[in-house]
């Protein structure tokens, strides 16, 4: 799963792809409709890829957490997102028991719940675990040759 170009922006629901950077903007595409549009890169745009969630051993990436939520729902999306904040916690501990519940707040909660639901829409959540870019390097064997 490559959420390195999907973004959330502060003040606009849904999550963009990303299309182009320059220095002062982005070219993003909404996941809900497709429409693209320039927002300013200091308006609040965050990529998924570099977001985690707070427990209280460490901080596990959005990617794995989006991995157990896949999981426990088989794959499917999330039938219904509540707005009951002692239901959203019951969910998100059934999923991540080690939580932070201190700094992890409901709204967080929440808006986790509806990116997988926008993600499984549009058929970007698997459980493939991703290989660090160093290890691809080496998958190749040397063989030598013997020299007689």
């Amino acid at each position: 799963m490559d959420l390195s170009k999907i973004l959330s922006i502060t003040g606009k629901n849904g999550l963009f792809k990303l299309i182009s950077q320059t220095k002062t903007n982005f070219i993003v595409e909404a996941l809900s409709d497709g429409k693209r549009f320039a927002e300013f890169s200091h308006t609040g745009v965050a990529i998924l890829d570099n977001i985690s969630i707070y427990t209280e051993v460490e901080d596990l990436p959005l990617t794995k957490v989006f991995q157990l939520i896949y999981q426990k729902e088989e794959g499917k999306p999330i039938a219904e997102i509540s707005s009951d904040k002692s239901k959203l916690k019951s969910y998100f501990e059934e999923v991540l028991p080690n939580y932070d519940k201190e700094r992890v707040y409901v709204s967080n909660i929440k808006k986790v719940l509806q990116w997988y639901n926008i993600l499984i829409e549009h058929q970007l959540i698997d459980l493939v675990e991703e290989e660090p870019k160093d290890a691809e390097e080496d998958k190749g064997e040397v063989v030598e040759e013997d020299k007689e």
